[in-house]
């Protein structure tokens, strides 16, 4: 029973925590093809699971995308500018029903097609789509606490 009622107030936890905003299609593909948002930029943040203000030798290195913000429709359908940051994720939802998770700054759109990478650890891990396969673009705000340095 306290197994039960730790694990239901993780999971609201999680769920009340994060904010999930969509993005219709044809404006992520405006906003993302602004002359050079294609450009990449090195950056580093902290290892939220190391988490203090001088452990810069267990930080992340990775090329991020140069967005400053992205325009996004709350659950309301009110527009939001959300600012680029190491914690916003994204989820694609393809014609086919398939699903992939983004990370979010590490995101551009070249020839029409989507480019990201789905870990920070693993950088070699990344995914192409293409815009016209893309049924629902949705960003999160995962609430964690990478910082860029």
């Amino acid at each position: 029973m306290k197994t039960k009622f730790i694990y239901l107030v993780g999971i609201l936890t999680l769920t009340l925590s994060c904010k999930t905003y969509t993005v219709p299609v044809d404006s992520f593909r405006k906003q993302m093809t602004v002359p050079g948002s294609e450009k990449m930029k090195e950056v580093e943040i902290n290892n939220p699971t190391f988490y203090t203000s001088s452990n810069s030798d267990r930080n992340f290195n990775y090329q991020a995308n140069t967005i400053k913000s992205i325009e996004v429709l709350d659950k309301k359908g009110n527009k939001v500018n959300l600012e680029n940051s190491p914690k916003l994720e994204m989820r694609i939802t393809k014609k086919n029903g398939k699903k992939n998770i983004l990370l979010f700054d590490t995101v551009i759109v070249e020839n029409d097609t989507l480019k990201g990478a789905r870990s920070r650890l693993m950088q070699n891990l990344t995914r192409e789509i293409a815009l016209s396969d893309i049924e629902k673009i949705e960003i999160q705000d995962s609430g964690k606490v990478y910082k860029y340095q």
